[in-house]
């Protein structure tokens, strides 16, 4: 295993705190280095500023991952995924964690404080974590998902 590949960029909104403090120190108990982003208290923030700075630091670092908790997991996996390189999922179960790495190559995991239980969270990191990319013909996918993106990038004229 590659150093980065132990590499997990943690963060939460304020929904997420008490959730993410946990998984953190779960995931450190598994020999894992991770790196809490935020935020750092239960005071109300805006998700998309946590979900960029972990997506961005996930982009940086090649093999690193991505957790990221807010009350649902739809809206940091929606701000997330609107870093370049950035292939968020929000997971429910552990198929959809084990099939988004297999086959997606997903870089970050996005879980609901509020519609998942903590040690849920944990197996699903479980799998997330232990799952490697398959490549072959998942490979030319994940090509086609980064063209998308370099393309939609050309035409943004915000």
């Amino acid at each position: 295993m590659e150093e980065n590949e132990k590499l997990i960029y943690i963060g939460s909104d304020h929904a997420g705190y008490k959730e993410k403090e946990e998984v953190q120190k779960y995931l450190q108990e598994k020999g894992l280095k991770t790196i809490d982003l935020g935020v750092f208290s239960e005071a109300s923030i805006d998700y998309p500023d946590i979900a960029r700075e972990v997506a961005e630091k996930v982009v940086d670092n090649s093999g690193s991952r991505g957790v990221l908790i807010c009350g649902t997991g739809v809206g940091m996996s929606m701000a997330a995924n609107k870093v370049f390189g950035i292939r968020a999922v929000q997971a429910t179960t552990k198929e959809e964690a084990e099939m988004s790495r297999k086959h997606n190559d997903a870089n970050i995991i996005c879980l609901g404080a509020r519609t998942q239980k903590v040690e849920d969270m944990k197996g699903l990191l479980d799998v997330f974590i232990d799952t490697k990319f398959e490549g072959g013909r998942h490979e030319d996918r994940v090509k086609k998902i980064t063209a998308i993106e370099k393309e939609m990038c050309k035409k943004c004229k915000m």
